[in-house]
């Protein structure tokens, strides 16, 4: 009769953890979404970029391969700065300092020009973590890059472009 009461206590323990261990992964998650927002200059420097023709329309999934090494961003950031490499960043996580790779988040380019599965991947993380604002300025780039002529792609891709555009 005394296992009753034992396993009772058990249980009612269990659920205490479970539910502390649910809530504190939820305010966790709150906590990271209110540091991690929308860094507006890169926004703005993508979206010029875009314009400027500096944007490759290369498909969904390339991002690895066409994403800078460790190496091409420290080389980067030795050569331009952090304010540089910033601005090929869409967020802005504010639990570090300025002056530190952690703190800049959702990469789009190669520090020359915006790649489409750069975007992409962007999006589809913010969209995951539930950065609204950020995956609403990815889909922004994605539809600016689908309505500009890709001038830097290869001569494939600008042909089917052309042919494309010659029978609007």
């Amino acid at each position: 009769m005394e296992m009753k009461p034992a396993i009772q206590q058990h249980a009612c323990a269990s659920a205490v953890a479970v539910l502390i261990l649910f809530f504190g992964i939820s305010d966790v998650r709150a906590h990271s979404r209110k540091t991690i927002k929308l860094n507006e200059t890169a926004f703005l420097f993508a979206a010029q970029l875009i314009k400027q023709g500096h944007a490759i329309a290369d498909r969904k999934g390339e991002w690895s391969e066409h994403r800078p090494s460790t190496d091409q961003e420290n080389e980067f950031i030795r050569a331009h700065g952090f304010g540089e490499y910033a601005k090929w960043h869409l967020g802005i996580d504010d639990r570090y300092p300025e002056n530190t790779k952690s703190r800049y988040k959702f990469p789009y380019g190669d520090f020359e020009n915006v790649h489409r599965c750069g975007v992409i991947a962007a999006k589809a993380r913010a969209r995951q973590y539930g950065y609204s604002e950020i995956e609403n300025a990815a889909a922004e780039l994605e539809r600016a890059i689908k309505d500009k002529p890709p001038i830097n792609t290869d001569s494939e891709d600008h042909l089917r472009f052309i042919c494309v555009n010659l029978w609007r």
